[in-house]
């Protein structure tokens, strides 16, 4: 019985991600948590344009300045809606109710996505949207079919439909997108910006991430240091031995 809980525990979370992924190849992000503007980028990004709708109930707008080198008049001026402190944590804006009239589902708190999602998984999800007349909301995502999301960085990517093939056994896959109405960005840079969300959205799920780099340089500078007063010490205490 003990081997069987443990072979449980072992196999149903990788199951779980695999159900999640589904077959669909996922895009490689680099993913830079000592790239300062890279966060800043994307801390930006995701107030503006996430917050409406998502909370990240565990990250607060102090902290999250603190460790990104954001003054907290910046975040006052640029950051925070009508009635927000800048010690409160990140609230939606779309009360979850409304949200879930409109949407047929409440948005899900972003405070982990990355951590349970995966940043690859993330990117690919964020440039995987396509036109489909059939969704309530105009648009579909090849990564989440169905979902209730809307493509809400249109007017930065631009309208894209997706393109199908057929494998050997008949099946219908994805085999890319055609862009039928560019953005206000090139796809290079509606990438670029799209790594810097998943950038700080892998910090949110782990702030101390940035605590404990910091401290790692440190121990290794003195391991390095330890290192070389050991050898010293070997060499003058064994040099009347030989």
């Amino acid at each position: 019985m003990k081997k069987l809980i443990i072979l449980l525990m072992v196999v149903m979370p990788v199951m779980a991600m695999a159900e999640g992924h589904g077959h669909a190849a996922l895009d490689t992000v680099d993913v830079d948590l000592g790239d300062k503007a890279s966060l800043q980028n994307g801390a930006r990004i995701f107030v503006n344009y996430c917050v409406s709708c998502h909370s990240a109930a565990y990250m607060r707008y102090n902290r999250m300045g603190r460790d990104l080198g954001i003054p907290d008049k910046l975040i006052k001026k640029d950051m925070l809606f009508a009635g927000d402190k800048v010690g409160d944590p990140m609230k939606a804006v779309m009360p979850s109710d409304d949200a879930k009239k409109w949407f047929g589902t409440a948005p899900p708190d972003l405070s982990l996505e990355a951590r349970l999602r995966g940043p690859d998984w993330i990117y690919t999800y964020l440039r995987s949207f396509y036109r489909d007349p059939k969704a309530p909301s105009g648009w579909n995502n090849t990564l989440f079919e169905n979902v209730a999301m809307p493509h809400v960085l249109y007017e930065w990517q631009g309208t894209q439909e997706v393109e199908y093939k057929q494998d050997e056994h008949g099946n219908k896959i994805v085999e890319g997108f055609k862009l039928v109405k560019p953005g206000t960005m090139d796809p290079a840079e509606y990438d670029k910006n799209m790594r810097d969300l998943v950038n700080f959205m892998v910090y949110m799920g782990e702030p101390a991430k940035l605590v404990r780099y910091k401290i790692g340089a440190w121990v290794l500078a003195f391991l390095i240091v330890l290192f070389i007063v050991s050898y010293l010490l070997k060499k003058e205490y064994w040099k009347d031995v030989h």
